[in-house]
């Protein structure tokens, strides 16, 4: 039996064929066209699941949709301008088959926990350090999703309660998202490079075309103060944010997926040696959880898509 994964982009729809064990059998991609009603969209859905359903036995579709999902309705989508959709039957109706929703980030979770990173744990959170901060977590294989579908809003929480803390999109201030995305990084190094005229950034960033997520990094490996300082500080932040997610749920897994994620154990060796001494009972636990990347990449939308339409089959 097969299982159909969509990935709803805002620049494009993704979609797979997907068997039970998560892999992907053939997949298609249409563009999002914004901005236009959600039956518009939902009309370009259908038509790629009815395209890769043909001639094949499917028990139901998944979808990852941007925005607050409530069951079948898709009750905010900023991302998409929706307010109060009810995909699940509109794609219903157009497809004949069930359908499953959930957050995009969410989604992809799933599909690490189940496919990718995490495969075989009981219990994964994955965030992902990106142009904000998102992620999902999952326990004994299935979504938390909360109250409302509203819950594993990683990137919101507060992790430095200051006046003169950075603004997060959301219109707080000291967010994960403010300080621990690949934005908040690049905002760093910029002023990391402003403070500092003689720092080796301004070179790297010259010669790659401006100030991305690499930029400190790369200083740093030079030996570059300026560049260590800024990773330093970075680190910090997303291991206030990691110990508080492994405080509140201890899994046995966490992923780091995104851009800044691609840093591997220049990133990775120096978060787990500032996490640790933030963990409870960190010193006396016979297990720790394992802090690693993320394997599934972009498909990690539509694997986790996939899965949500088995589990909840």
């Amino acid at each position: 039996m097969y299982y159909l994964g969509v990935d709803l982009g805002g620049t494009n729809i993704k979609a797979a064929l997907v068997d039970a064990d998560g892999a992907i059998i053939k997949e298609a991609s249409t563009p999002t066209k914004l901005p236009r009603p959600a039956e518009a969209v939902c009309d370009d859905i259908a038509a790629l699941c009815n395209q890769l359903a043909q001639g094949q036995q499917v028990a139901g579709i998944g979808v990852g949709c941007p925005g607050t999902v409530d069951g079948g309705l898709v009750r905010y989508s900023n991302n998409l301008d929706w307010h109060d959709f009810a995909m699940g039957d509109y794609l219903r109706a157009r497809t004949g088959l069930p359908v499953a929703l959930a957050n995009d980030a969410n989604a992809a979770a799933l599909g690490e926990a189940l496919a990718g990173c995490a495969k075989g744990a009981e219990s994964a959170v994955i965030i992902t350090l990106g142009t904000g901060v998102g992620g999902g977590v999952v326990l004994g294989g299935k979504l938390l999703t909360g109250y409302t579908g509203a819950a594993a809003e990683p990137g919101h929480m507060v992790i430095l309660d200051t006046p003169d803390a950075p603004r997060c999109t959301c219109g707080r201030p000291g967010c994960l998202e403010s300080l621990a995305s690949a934005t908040a990084l690049i905002r760093m190094t910029k002023e990391a490079m402003a403070a500092h005229p003689e720092s080796a950034l301004h070179g790297i960033a010259a010669q790659s075309g401006g100030v991305n997520g690499r930029t400190a990094f790369d200083a740093a490996a030079q030996g570059d103060a300026a560049g260590k300082a800024v990773v330093e500080q970075y680190i910090h932040y997303l291991a206030v944010g990691v110990a508080n997610m492994i405080n509140i749920f201890f899994p046995e897994v966490i992923g780091l997926s995104g851009g800044v994620a691609n840093q591997g154990e220049n990133l990775l060796a120096p978060l787990r040696a500032a996490v640790g001494p933030m963990v409870f009972g960190n010193a006396y636990a016979q297990k720790h959880t394992r802090i690693t990347t993320c394997t599934l990449g972009y498909r990690a939308g539509v694997i986790g898509a996939a899965l949500l339409a088995k589990n909840q089959g």
